[in-house]
This record gives structure tokens, C-alpha cells and sequence, in this order.
């Protein structure tokens, strides 16, 4: 697959096959997405990968999704559940600890950013899909995997096989978009 053909025709997929991620798939991915840019290339960005049905049943729990019931039925139907983290307190750092711009640690944010697309682009070119998920308490899906105090959930990226594939939604022209000065 070419690069902006994957870009064009990536979807965010809420309707899964009830099929297992091979492992290998999932390591050739990550390995794909520890290609993305990041701050002073800190790669600070961590895969926990959640195929554990008791688990995955914590973290669908509606105390887990802030009760937001359309995230609670979208993980009760995916294979699997990512977990992207990252590791605290280095992106926007310098070495003495203070903030390297204005933004101060929200560049920890931006490269998740980065990451979880690299990670759902290169998914998509395995024939998987991904959609990425930001309703959710930290804190609560953290306890359940006992995620490591130096890290933090960025964003839950459900993952598997395609039920269906949506079609695209109307895009703004590029007219619309930029602006020269």
C-alpha cells in the first residue's frame, strides 16, 4: 500500500471479526509505529497490548469509560485493546528537568499523537482496524493493568479484523485549509 493511499482510505473502525491478532502482526506494527518523530527523539512511547477477556471486561466497564456507553460497546466487540503510554517527563523537558518551550509537557500529548497514527496507519496496511479512543479514566484502566507509575495512558486504541469498513466522510478542500502569508 502506498503511503497517501493508506493515509486517504484509513478508517477509524468501531465493528470487529471475532478473530485474534496474531502477535507477530502486532510486533511488525510496533515496529512500523517506533518510526514516528519524537521530541529530541525520546521515543517515549510504550504498546500495552490488553487480549485478556476478564481485562478487557474491567476496562469496558462503563466506570472505566466514564459512562460513555458507545465506548463501552465498541471494546465489548474488539479482539484487543491497546494501550498507548508514554513515559513521563521527558518530551518538552530539558536534562535539568525544566520545560525546553511554552508548551511545557504537552509535547508529551503531540507525540502520542504522532504515535498512535503511525500505529493505526501501520495497522491498517496489515489489514487490521483501529479507532483511537480518548473518553476514558486514566486512572481506573491504569489499576487494572497495573500500568508502571512512570508511564501514562495517552490513548486506548481498540484493534482487529474489519466488520465493516465506513466510507469516507466529506473532507474540507484544501482551499479551506491553508492560508499563505
Amino acid at each position: 500500500m502506498e503511503l497517501v493511499q493508506g493515509i486517504r482510505e484509513r478508517r477509524s473502525i468501531r465493528k470487529f471479526k471475532n478473530m485474534p491478532v496474531p502477535h507477530e502482526v502486532l510486533m511488525e506494527i510496533v515496529e512500523t509505529a517506533a518510526y514516528a518523530p519524537s521530541w529530541k527523539n525520546t521515543q517515549t512511547a510504550r504498546y500495552l497490548v490488553v487480549e485478556d477477556k476478564d481485562v478487557l471486561k474491567k476496562i469496558a466497564a462503563k466506570e472505566c469509560m466514564m459512562n460513555f456507553a458507545h465506548n463501552v460497546d465498541i471494546l465489548a466487540g474488539a479482539p484487543a485493546l491497546v494501550l498507548l503510554t508514554t513515559v513521563k517527563g521527558y518530551s518538552g523537558y530539558e536534562r535539568d528537568g525544566s520545560f525546553s518551550t511554552a508548551k511545557e509537557d504537552r509535547w508529551e500529548v503531540f507525540d502520542a499523537g504522532i504515535a498512535a497514527q503511525t500505529f493505526c496507519l501501520a495497522a491498517w496496511e496489515k489489514g487490521l482496524g483501529t479507532v483511537i479512543m480518548g473518553i476514558f479514566d486514566e486512572n481506573k484502566i491504569a489499576k487494572n493493568v497495573n500500568l508502571p507509575p512512570e508511564q501514562q495512558i495517552a490513548a486506548i486504541i481498540p484493534i482487529g479484523y474489519p466488520a465493516a469498513e465506513p466510507k469516507a466522510k466529506v473532507k474540507k478542500k484544501a482551499e479551506e485549509l491553508l492560508t499563505f502569508i
